[in-house]
């Protein structure tokens, strides 16, 4: 279980695989100068269901792993959250799907 750190203020348990997908979309967005809200669910903080952040060039973010390794990346996935990324509501983490055949 990694972490997501926001601006040095807020910081959210994820799972090392869901957190390595969430890198690569997040930071080739913000690569490219684009701004956009991030949303997850947290079921397991008292009292807080669901939150929101703005996600800019010129916010910090932290990514920290558990595992020593890095995950391999699933190419379906990246597209979906990236797809996710780029919609109105903005980045969420949507289910995985399968991999491409030979992937």
């Amino acid at each position: 279980m990694g972490t997501l750190t926001y601006d040095s203020k807020l910081t959210v348990a994820i799972d090392d695989r869901i957190l390595a997908h969430l890198q690569v979309v997040i930071w080739g967005k913000l690569r490219r100068g684009e701004q956009f809200s991030f949303t997850w669910t947290d079921p397991d903080r008292a009292g807080m269901g669901r939150t929101s952040v703005w996600l800019s060039p010129n916010i910090s973010l932290a990514f920290e792993y558990f595992g020593g390794r890095q995950p391999r990346l699933n190419p379906a996935w990246l597209e979906a959250l990236a797809k996710s990324a780029n919609s109105p509501a903005g980045l969420s983490i949507v289910d995985e799907p399968e991999p491409p055949a030979g992937a």
